[in-house]
């Protein structure tokens, strides 16, 4: 595979990288996995403390001293997501109290916030100071991408559209994702609505390849080697892929949530705001179907959150969230090792 702007950047042997799974199903085993295999692998940490990003690092340096990437949410409220009265928090649990019920879980306690802030979760960033920082929903302020510069972190934001592509690199921001609307997971929006932004990988690279000057990573749809022929081809210098290295032992994807990947059902997947309150695509089932978006992120994700956790307990995959993108009918590994080599090996001579 030939050496791009992309590799040279982050000093990687290979230009592919691991696509961050935030919500717990990243794992230090699958981001080590990666990275020594030559590529970049990453870790979704929005859901985590300042103090547990701390230590999600010093493990990561016992597992790896090739590059790896800690991602975090810019955006990490919706209106009031932060925030809920006492009023609305009833509302929304009785809303969701037949599932509650159905697992046999009891009423949650108002808690003191529903999710973390990102003003304090970048602290920890630029103190620990990761070889990349890759981030969604958004962009940094001016000064904290000027720090990282300072530190040498490697910044890394994500469109889904040419538009968002554009602000990102007009905020100098070095690599740019550009993730179509194949990719499981968030669709991770900022300048408009999801369900305004939804490019296909297809018509997402070139368009963004054409408006920016920083180097284009193709996201969304790759599963094996000729996804990472037609991203490269379309102009891309790198691709990310979820949805393979999600499938793998090595992730920290429930064993049933694996399974489902590899299983007929995978083939159906949609939009749906239900489990965070933020468009992410997910392999159909009942809470997708019966279930309506009651609170703003994170509120709604902590609600729903309790009652995945138990579903997961109970081998409930018709409430869990399955993520999960169009490409996983092509999916045939079931360990990292095999998916990299299948990236970067079936086709190379034709690369």
């Amino acid at each position: 595979m030939k050496e791009t702007r992309v590799s040279k950047k982050i000093n990687l042997k290979y230009p592919i990288i691991q696509g961050p799974f935030g919500g717990g199903l990243s794992s230090t085993k699958l981001l080590a996995t990666v990275s020594n295999s030559g590529g970049l692998g990453s870790f979704g940490a929005h859901h985590l403390q300042p103090i547990q990003i701390k230590k999600l690092c010093s493990e990561i340096l016992t597992l790896t001293r090739n590059p790896f990437a800690i991602n975090l949410w810019i955006s990490d409220q919706d209106d009031n997501g932060l925030q809920m009265s006492q009023a609305d928090f009833e509302k929304t649990y009785q809303v969701l109290k037949p599932y509650f019920d159905e697992l046999n879980l009891s009423k949650p306690e108002y808690p003191s916030r529903f999710g973390e802030k990102f003003t304090e979760q970048i602290e920890a960033i630029l103190e620990i100071k990761p070889p990349v920082f890759s981030f969604v929903y958004g962009i940094p302020d001016r000064a904290i991408l000027s720090e990282c510069r300072r530190r040498n972190i490697v910044t890394m934001g994500t469109a889904i559209t040419p538009d968002e592509a554009v602000a990102l690199d007009q905020a100098g921001v070095d690599l740019i994702v550009a993730t179509g609307f194949e990719a499981g997971g968030h669709r991770v929006s900022f300048l408009k609505e999801a369900e305004k932004s939804l490019y296909g990988t297809l018509s997402l690279i070139p368009q963004t390849v054409d408006k920016v000057k920083a180097p284009v990573i193709a996201a969304g749809g790759i599963a094996d080697w000729r996804g990472v022929k037609a991203a490269l081809t379309l102009g891309a210098e790198g691709v990310q892929v979820g949805t393979a290295f999600l499938a793998t032992e090595e992730s920290n994807a429930d064993n049933l949530h694996r399974l489902k990947l590899f299983s007929p059902e995978a083939k159906n997947t949609a939009l749906t705001r239900v489990y965070s309150g933020r468009l992410a695509r997910g392999i159909e089932n009942r809470m997708m179907l019966e279930h309506e978006v009651h609170a703003p992120y994170p509120a709604q994700s902590w609600f729903t959150g309790k009652i995945k956790t138990e579903a997961i307990k109970q081998g409930r995959t018709d409430l869990m969230s399955l993520w999960c993108g169009q490409s996983a009918p092509l999916l045939k590994y079931h360990h990292a090792e095999e998916v990299f080599k299948s990236l970067i090996l079936d086709g190379d001579t034709l690369l």
